[in-house]
């Protein structure tokens, strides 16, 4: 009797839970790629003739990123479609509209475009090829990338090898795709080619903005190999990324004031732009150059009547020409101040910016006083083509500093002068900054360009040396910096970019690998092996 309860015991809660409701268990969660069951053509296939190729998976798939992560190697004048566009498919099609190289052969690495429709698990790094001749190539090239002046080097750099034929020129990276790609993508500073044939090689690489492999000066970053690569090769090869300085360009000028003609350029002035007057007519003038802008400005006197002035604008050895307008409503420039300098430094003077050139200062209308209305020595002078004003004197911790400047003590080029300007400054305590010692490990008896600079890459403090191994960087801002050692070659006290055509490569820097904090009222001793 006792065993019969029992039995009908169990019989009525399995009833009972088989009657709750609740909800069903998802499963685990799929992590598993998609699978590529069949193509038409077959992978690797030889005498390639068709125009469309059939990609069979064993589910849904649709393409992420397609036109970032997708290599066409080599790449074809007219872009293939590729499909599905959007939405999912259990296949992706390729219909090819560009003519086809004969013995050729053709890879399409989608690198992780290729996700499953649910979870989105790429199909890492897929690759179809083909062949248009009897057989595939199979040779590789390896390396690296790396960035000149940045310490990580930038995602997406696309590869090239130019094929060294009868055809190539210096100059087919400005002009023509290359005959292999390949790209480093988004997490990775190495590349890879494969699918080769032997020959001699131009290895190259671009960071682009248009992604037509074709490299802009203006907008790209570039790096090359300065000898060709023979393939076959196993070694691998580091390739370093560096903006070039833009060709110098002269700009239309323009009238922009009564008194003043703008001329502009663009690319770097490498050295003195000289801007000369060729109509007749008497003109005392001056040039100057605006902080951080690449424009020239011509300032004269008196008024001019004409219609318009001649000129020419000299750089090195290229000349230009230009006529001016000269506007008839144009209104004058007034004269204005505005304070560079935002943080009194022990080192720095303060300086102050005019609107309008200043030929004369007199100092007896000048007057610094500190915190105890005492009288502090200074010294004046006038930055020739900025025209920015030096007001040098000592400074003490820890002082605030009364900069009186009265009428009369500034006189502009057309003997205009200032109104009363009056500026508040201050020095903050020595134990409010920090001091570091850097000793440099096998440094060369060559130039060096110390840096310490902040981690989005501006550069705060530097020191130069010859033969020197200790550099020490006092009253330094607390903040977290980042230290590197610039190779001065050829010791223009200056960062010297690469140039392709005249197969210049960038001065080499060194970055120490950890990040640095400075602390208030704290010394720190570094070191820092060069390599």
């Amino acid at each position: 009797m006792k065993k019969l309860l029992v039995i009908i015991s169990v019989i009525c809660i399995c009833i009972a839970s088989c009657a709750k409701k609740g909800r069903p268990s998802g499963g685990e969660k799929d992590i598993e790629p998609p699978v590529m069951l069949s193509a038409t053509p077959k992978n690797y296939s030889t005498n390639f003739n068709g125009n469309e190729i059939k990609i069979v998976f064993d589910e849904y798939v649709k393409l992420n990123d397609i036109s970032k992560q997708l290599i066409i190697s080599p790449p074809m004048k007219i872009k293939p479609l590729i499909s599905p566009q959007s939405g999912a498919s259990k296949y992706v099609k390729i219909k090819i509209y560009d003519i086809l190289q004969p013995n050729t052969t053709y890879s399409f690495n989608f690198g992780k475009s290729i996700v499953d429709n649910n979870e989105g698990n790429p199909y890492q790094y897929f690759k179809y090829v083909f062949s248009t001749g009897k057989t595939i190539d199979s040779l590789q090239l390896k390396g690296s990338i790396r960035d000149a002046l940045s310490k990580t080097a930038d995602s997406f750099v696309s590869v090239l090898l130019y094929e060294i034929d009868s055809t190539y020129t210096d100059s087919a990276v400005y002009t023509k795709p290359p005959r292999y790609i390949t790209n480093t993508l988004d997490s990775v500073t190495t590349f890879q080619f494969e699918n080769l044939k032997a020959g001699k090689y131009q290895l190259l690489a671009l960071k682009e903005e248009s992604d037509n492999f074709i490299f802009n000066q203006k907008t790209d970053k570039i790096a090359f190999k300065k000898k060709f690569i023979t393939i076959p090769n196993d070694e691998s090869h580091e390739l370093v990324l560096f903006k070039e300085i833009e060709n110098y360009r002269a700009l239309k000028p323009k009238h922009e004031r009564l008194n003043r003609i703008k001329f502009r350029y663009e690319g770097q002035a490498t050295e003195a732009v000289n801007i000369r007057l060729l109509s007749d007519i008497a003109l005392e003038s001056m040039v100057t150059k605006p902080i951080d802008n690449d424009t020239l400005n011509f300032w004269f006197k008196p008024n001019v009547q004409l219609d318009s002035l001649n000129f020419t604008m000299r750089h090195q050895q290229k000349t230009d020409s230009f006529s001016v307008r000269m506007r008839k409503k144009v209104k004058a420039d007034s004269l204005a101040f505005k304070s560079v300098t935002r943080s009194l430094t022990f080192q720095g003077d303060y300086q102050i910016e005019p609107t309008i050139p200043i030929t004369k200062i007199d100092d007896s209308k000048i007057t610094i006083l500190d915190n105890d209305s005492t009288a502090i020595s200074f010294t004046t002078s006038i930055d020739k083509l900025t025209s920015v004003i030096n007001i040098k004197f000592d400074k003490k911790e820890d002082q605030k500093y009364a900069i009186t400047i009265l009428p009369k003590a500034f006189t502009d080029f057309f003997d205009a002068t200032n109104d009363t300007l009056s500026y508040r400054v201050n020095t903050k305590k020595l134990s409010a900054y920090g001091n570091i010692k850097i000793t440099l490990n096998n440094a060369p008896k060559t130039p060096l360009i110390v840096q310490l600079i902040t981690t989005n890459g501006e550069v705060k403090y530097e020191k130069y040396g010859v033969g020197i191994t200790v550099f020490d960087f006092v009253n330094v801002d607390p903040a977290t910096y980042n230290l590197r050692v610039i190779f001065d070659d050829n010791n223009n006290k200056a960062y010297d970019t690469g140039n392709y055509l005249k197969k210049l490569q960038p001065e080499r820097i060194a970055y120490h690998p950890d990040a640095i904090e400075i602390r208030a009222n704290w010394d720190v001793n570094e070191q820092f092996t060069l390599k």
